[in-house]
């Protein structure tokens, strides 16, 4: 067994704290990764505000970077000190049509995911990348690209590929008319993947104090979505409305900037929508979602963001300050995430109180 440290949650919405956690000893297809950023995304605050009594223990974090530490006997192509990633799922069935189709973000015995899932051999709980090391299976650990910010681009694990998959979905590129609609920890990179692809970009915000920030990132444009004449003004615009707002709201509006075989794919808010079926049926409209990344799309990423110098906003917390990241997260005062400096854990050194 390897012994680390990690945060910890012990039930309902409490905030994490430091504590010991065992990792399973390697098996031979297995990577140890010492855990140097990680990030702090809505699903992690999520995840601490559904648990119920009698849930054990929860290490959130899910998209991360660090140095491989340790490796099992038959893992090749990787070496102790190489700079790797790894995202929110830490391995799949291999079999499936999905999984053969490198989808393993849709298999069909569902992927195991970094924490609060089940580990497919021995059956025991996932714990998260908030630790001082993750055991992963081999192929799900990503080399990071030489010239990526390791602090930077743990977001592209989680945020990034899942605002990719979508755009290469829709074969966005030079001539594409792409809205985002919010600019959060999805969004602003929604915008820089899209720039990057030589789409014509649009921010759809609720209010105008962002549109320097949106220009910043290479939108060309700004919208406020709750001034209705803006909104007039752009319907049947867009090939591809990605929207990111992660509160409830209504799709309606969006669907109206979609134009003629164009799609809008919901991506921010986990939970019931209401749609009318005329906002589809005029200008033969999709409406579309997408989760995460398979592994080649992943690598993929991580080649395009190192080619264009593509990375997230982020604010470096050092780990003790979860509580602070949660809270602002929780405000939606974050511009656009806030990466956990993870030294303190992975050194093995008491953290602050």
């Amino acid at each position: 067994m390897r012994p680390t440290s990690a945060l910890i949650s012990h039930g309902h919405g409490v905030v994490p704290e430091p504590g010991p956690l065992t990792r399973r000893a390697l098996r031979a297809d297995d990577v140890a990764v010492r855990v140097d950023w990680c990030g702090v995304c809505h699903s992690d605050l999520h995840a601490l505000h559904s648990r119920r009594p009698g849930d054990p223990p929860l290490v959130p974090g899910h998209e991360c970077t660090g140095r491989v530490a340790a490796l099992g006997t038959e893992v090749t192509g990787l070496a102790v000190g190489d700079v790797v990633a790894v995202g929110n799922i830490v391995d799949s069935c291999g079999g499936c049509a999905m999984c053969r189709a490198g989808q393993e973000n849709y298999c069909a015995e569902f992927p195991t995911l970094t924490y609060g899932g089940t580990d497919r051999r021995d059956g025991t709980p996932t714990q998260g990348a908030w630790a001082g090391e993750i055991v992963v299976r081999d192929r799900f650990v990503h080399p990071l690209p030489a010239g990526l910010d390791p602090a930077a681009a743990a977001p592209l694990l989680c945020a990034g590929v899942t605002v990719w998959e979508p755009l290469r979905a829709a074969g966005v590129g030079p001539g594409s008319r792409v809205a985002v609609a919010g600019l959060g920890g999805l969004g602003h990179l929604a915008v820089r993947l899209a720039v990057a692809l030589g789409a014509s970009v649009t921010v759809l915000t609720r209010t105008a104090d962002k549109a320097g920030d949106a220009r910043a990132l290479g939108a060309d444009d700004v919208v406020v979505s709750t001034d209705e004449s803006a909104m007039a003004a752009v319907r049947d615009r867009f090939s591809l409305v990605i929207d990111t707002i992660a509160a409830p709201h209504e799709l309606g509006p969006l669907l109206r900037t979609v134009a003629l075989d164009g799609t809008l794919c919901s991506l921010g808010f986990l939970g019931p929508v209401t749609v009318e079926t005329m906002d589809l049926l005029l200008r033969r409209k999709r409406l579309t979602s997408s989760g995460s990344g398979g592994l080649p799309s992943t690598r993929e990423l991580l080649a395009f963001c190192a080619e264009h110098g593509v990375v997230a906003d982020v604010e470096r917390l050092p780990a003790d300050r979860i509580g602070e990241a949660l809270d602002r997260l929780a405000r939606n005062d974050v511009r656009y995430r806030v990466v956990l400096d993870m030294a303190g854990i992975s050194e093995g050194r008491p953290l602050a109180d």
